[in-house]
């Protein structure tokens, strides 16, 4: 059976951000911290060894795949900051295009530092996330 490898842990969250070597990236993730703790309203916890999460869902796909992953988070990594937000979410588009700059994959947004992009459009963004996330996978 398939056992995802990032999990939710009780690795410290301020312990890995201190670790961040890039003075800029360190400052960014405690401006992002208190973001999403914020907007989200859970506490921060770390799932697997990078990524800083914020509440939990559990999801089942149509295939019979299920697992358990964070409603939002980030992750401060050398080349860009990862933003974990709900992917197929029809309003994430129009709230991107207020963003700033960026780039996005299939489930991440990637930003460089928070001055490229509007706070107030990312706090949106999670919030949206969070909402699109629990009508989706209700019962947590």
């Amino acid at each position: 059976m398939y056992e995802p490898k990032t999990k939710e842990n009780d690795s410290s969250v301020i312990e890995f951000i201190e670790n961040v070597e890039h003075p800029q990236k360190r400052e960014d993730a405690y401006k992002l911290l208190d973001i999403f703790t914020e907007t989200t309203g859970f506490p921060a916890k770390m799932w697997g060894t990078s990524i800083i999460g914020f509440g939990t869902y559990h999801y089942k796909y149509a295939t019979g795949h299920e697992g358990d992953a964070p409603l939002a988070g980030f992750s401060p990594r050398k080349a860009k900051i990862s933003l974990y937000l709900a992917a197929y979410n029809p309003e994430r588009e129009a709230l991107l295009a207020d963003l700033g700059k960026y780039t996005a994959g299939k489930g991440c947004v990637y930003i460089n530092k928070i001055a490229d992009i509007k706070v107030e459009v990312l706090e949106a963004l999670i919030k949206q996330s969070v909402s699109f996330l629990r009508k989706t996978y209700p019962g947590e």
